[in-house]
C-alpha cells in the first residue's frame, strides 16, 4: 500500500490508492467472521463489545467524557485495515502492534463535531513512523492529526483541500523518542482546529472553504479513531470535553481579527 505521507504525482497516487483500497475489500470480507488479525487468543480477548450508540454521560465543559476506561476496549472496535498488528489492553494502556501497514481502533459513538477538545497520551513503542494518526470530525468533514510520520518526525493534519500533512500549511517536524509518552491535545471549533504536543502548539488551522477529509488509507478510522503506520504504539488517558462558551468565543474573536 502507498505510504500515507509520501509525495507522488496526484494522478498516479489516486490510481495506486484506489487499487489498494479495492484489494483490501477482500481482506475485510474474509475477516468478517473472526478476529481481525487472526493471530492469538490474547487478541481475541481484546476484541471489544459493540460500541454504544451515544456517550454514557452528557457532555459538559467541567467533567470530561472518559473514552477509554483503562481496562478493556469497551466502546471501541479494532479497525480492520487488513494486515494490522495485534491490539491489546494492559496496565491501563492500549497497545497497537506494528502491522504490515496500519493498525488502529475506532469508535462509532455519537460524539460532537465541533466545540470540543480531546486529550490523550501517545507513545511510539518501536518503529520509526507515525505512532499517532488521530482521526476526528470537523463540522461536516474529518481530519487526521499525524505525529511522527514521514520516517519519524512529520507532524500536521491531513487533508486540507486535498493536501495531506506533508503538503499543507500545518506541516512541521520534530524529534520523537521511542518509549516516551507525549501529551496530545486537539481542539475543534467552528473557527479553528488546534493541536498541541506537550503544550507546544503545532497546528493552528483557520477553517475556510477548503474541503477537510482524511486520506483514503485511514477512511476506516472515521468518525473517531487512532492508527499507527508500520509502528508499535500505545495510548492512554483518552478524554473528550465540551468547550466552554468563553473558549469558543475566544477562537471566534481570533478568526474575526484575522
Amino acid at each position: 500500500m502507498l505510504h500515507p505521507h509520501r509525495q507522488v504525482p496526484r494522478k498516479v497516487a489516486a490510481t495506486l490508492i484506489l487499487s489498494g483500497f479495492f484489494s483490501l475489500g477482500a481482506n475485510f470480507a474474509d475477516a468478517a467472521g473472526g478476529c481481525c488479525c487472526g493471530q492469538s487468543a490474547a487478541c481475541a480477548e481484546a476484541t471489544p463489545v459493540e460500541s454504544a450508540a451515544k456517550p454514557s454521560v452528557p457532555l459538559d465543559d467541567k467533567k470530561p467524557l472518559v473514552l477509554f476506561n483503562g481496562k478493556d476496549l469497551a466502546g471501541w472496535e479494532i479497525t480492520k485495515f487488513g494486515g494490522e498488528g495485534e491490539v491489546s489492553v494492559k496496565d491501563g494502556q492500549i497497545f497497537l502492534g506494528a502491522g504490515s501497514d496500519l493498525t488502529g481502533i475506532h469508535t462509532k459513538r455519537d460524539l460532537p463535531k465541533s466545540n470540543f477538545e480531546v486529550t490523550f497520551e501517545a507513545m511510539r513503542v518501536s518503529g520509526s513512523d507515525f505512532f499517532c494518526g488521530f482521526t476526528f470530525p470537523v463540522q461536516k468533514g474529518y481530519l487526521t492529526l499525524i505525529a511522527g510520520g514521514w520516517g519519524g518526525g512529520l507532524c500536521g493534519v491531513s487533508s486540507i483541500g486535498g493536501y495531506d500533512a506533508s503538503e499543507n500549511e500545518t506541516s512541521s517536524h520534530r524529534e520523537f523518542t521511542n518509549k516516551k509518552w507525549y501529551r496530545i491535545r486537539v481542539r475543534v471549533t467552528d473557527a479553528r482546529v488546534k493541536a498541541w504536543i506537550d503544550d507546544e502548539l503545532i497546528v493552528n488551522h483557520k477553517i475556510d472553504s477548503r474541503k477537510m477529509d482524511v486520506r483514503l488509507e485511514v477512511e476506516l478510522s472515521k468518525p473517531f479513531g487512532f492508527a499507527t503506520w508500520q509502528t508499535a504504539g500505545a495510548l492512554r488517558g483518552i478524554e473528550l470535553r465540551k468547550l466552554s462558551d468563553n473558549e469558543v468565543k475566544d477562537d471566534e474573536k481570533t478568526k474575526t481579527a484575522e
